[in-house]
């Protein structure tokens, strides 16, 4: 652990973009999320065109229980203002702090994954199959969607701990650090949309 001591104390104060390639890892992050951003418009736009299609099966007034939404969001803003922890704590080069911060992410969004998965069985159980109309279609989807980010992102920052564990803090796990933050704030982002159009807005209009 010595040998880290030495590493991380020549570290600049934003190891991240400390070299062209950590710089080019961010920016093509950044493009990558470009892309994404226009991927969930699209699948926005799909489910507010498709959210009074409810055919025989509920609507979405029926079945949302906002309490449960509420909580689980609240996990995940949680989860995002830890995440700012972790990177604080790589900047003042606190390995065993920025460490620490990601396991509690990482425990805050399996925890709001845990709670998803237990609104879709109870919603299947509701009668609100992913084939019942083209309003539950759309609402798996874009929330599904969601979800299945949500876990990529949990499994990319435990490989990410597992490696900080065993190679400490560098200008080479530094970028990878900053654009799981990037990616983890954006899907928590995401949600605040996902939880005012879909969730809100299904209980109010």
């Amino acid at each position: 652990m010595s040998a880290h001591t030495h590493v991380e104390g020549q570290l600049p104060h934003e190891p991240e973009k400390a070299t062209l390639e950590g710089r080019n890892k961010v920016l093509g992050f950044w493009l990558f999320l470009g892309g994404e951003t226009v991927l969930f418009g699209t699948l926005f736009a799909a489910f507010l065109a498709l959210r009074h299609q409810v055919l025989d099966g509920p609507s979405a007034n029926h079945l949302f229980d906002l309490k449960l939404v509420a909580f689980a969001t609240a996990i995940l803003l949680t989860s995002s203002l830890t995440s700012v922890f972790a990177i604080q704590a790589m900047h003042q080069q606190k390995v065993k702090s920025l460490i620490n911060w990601l396991i509690v992410t990482v425990l805050l969004g399996a925890g709001f994954l845990g709670l998803e998965i237990y609104e879709f069985v109870h919603y299947v159980h509701e009668g609100h199959g992913f084939t019942t109309s083209a309003f539950s279609s759309s609402f798996y989807t874009l929330v599904g969607f969601h979800g299945a980010h949500v876990l990529f992102g949990i499994l990319w920052i435990t490989l990410l701990i597992i490696q900080l564990s065993r190679k400490g803090l560098t200008v080479v796990t530094a970028p990878k650090v900053y654009v799981a933050g990037m990616y983890w704030h954006f899907i928590d982002v995401v949600w605040v949309f996902i939880f005012t159009v879909v969730y809100l807005m299904g209980k109010v209009v």
